[in-house]
């Protein structure tokens, strides 16, 4: 990262928030915002809530590094308040936050641009589940269309388990999914200013990568590189970026994807502001690229430089 901090000035390093990803967000939050202390930069940890929101240009901050998950941080909402105060910040705008959170839009655009992603359907209360089956076939994940970390996801394995799946999914979301089953080894694909970082191959003790495997479990197995031929690695690595472009991500992320028997890839969904725990995925990926986690997140925040709320940030 080039440049001396002071060209950051004030950072707030929101966190928290109100979604039910709360928890994991303080976790990256807190781990943010060492870091960026440790490398001189002017930090302060903000457990944002709607008011403090929106006096943060008042309050003096030059500039917003999110470490937000789900509802609030990472659909939009509080990139568009940043905007409307010309305030800059890290990761993706509005509507690219928009389209990754809500996966059944996302899924649509990438089906309609020719990114392979699982068959699916938006279900409800009174959906044939027995009709779902016979055109998705089992097993099948069902999960709220827009929430992260695994939260209400259940795997389904006979349709008689399928309302329960539908209620416990719908409990956090209206719109709930069912996608079909990939079988088939889970990667992941870190992108740092638009660069693919050394894909990540996920093995979980248990089923599938839940909420426990990805922040509680100490037996998930982590594979940075993949292991993958690497002309293989290189093809997907640059599918990832197609699939992170075609929503309009911009500065970091993370695309989700498996492969299937046959070496095909199914995408998953996009993350715009990825976990930065001690459990989580792109600090790995950065590893093996050499990076360590300080510089990754001041690399991070810098990406914030080229925020469009830097064309004119006076208030």
């Amino acid at each position: 990262m080039n440049g001396p901090t002071q060209q950051f000035g004030k950072v707030a390093v929101l966190m928290g928030g109100w979604s039910p990803e709360r928890e994991v967000s303080l976790q990256s939050g807190a781990a943010v915002l060492e870091a960026l202390r440790r490398g001189g930069v002017d930090a302060t940890g903000i457990d944002l809530n709607r008011e403090k929101l929106l006096s943060l240009r008042a309050e003096g901050y030059d500039r917003a590094f999110i470490a937000l998950h789900g509802e609030g941080g990472e659909d939009g909402l509080v990139q568009a308040v940043l905007e409307a105060q010309q305030l800059p910040y890290t990761g993706s705008r509005v509507l690219a936050s928009a389209l990754a959170m809500d996966k059944a839009r996302c899924k649509s655009l990438w089906a309609s641009m020719g990114v392979p992603t699982p068959p699916h359907r938006v279900i409800h209360e009174q959906t044939d589940f027995d009709a779902l089956v016979g055109d998705l076939g089992l097993p099948l994940f069902v999960k709220p269309a827009q929430e992260g970390s695994s939260l209400g996801l259940s795997r389904v394995n006979t349709v008689n388990e399928l309302p329960a799946a539908w209620r416990k999914a719908a409990e956090l979301d209206d719109v709930v999914l069912a996608e079909r089953y990939i079988d088939g080894p889970e990667y992941t694909a870190a992108i740092l200013d638009g660069r693919v970082l050394p894909l990540l191959r996920i093995e979980p003790a248990g089923d599938f990568y839940d909420y426990h495997a990805k922040y509680v479990s100490d037996d998930t197995r982590y594979v940075c590189p993949c292991g993958l031929p690497e002309d293989q690695e290189q093809n997907l690595a640059r599918l990832c970026a197609r699939a992170f472009e075609a929503i309009g991500g911009r500065g970091w992320g993370r695309v989700d994807f498996m492969l299937d028997a046959s070496g095909q890839p199914w995408f998953l969904e996009v993350n715009t502001v990825p976990g930065m725990t001690s459990h989580s995925l792109v600090p790995m990926c950065a590893q093996a690229d050499g990076i360590d986690f300080d510089t990754l997140v001041r690399r991070i925040l810098a990406t914030s430089l080229n925020s469009p709320a830097n064309k004119e940030t006076s208030p």
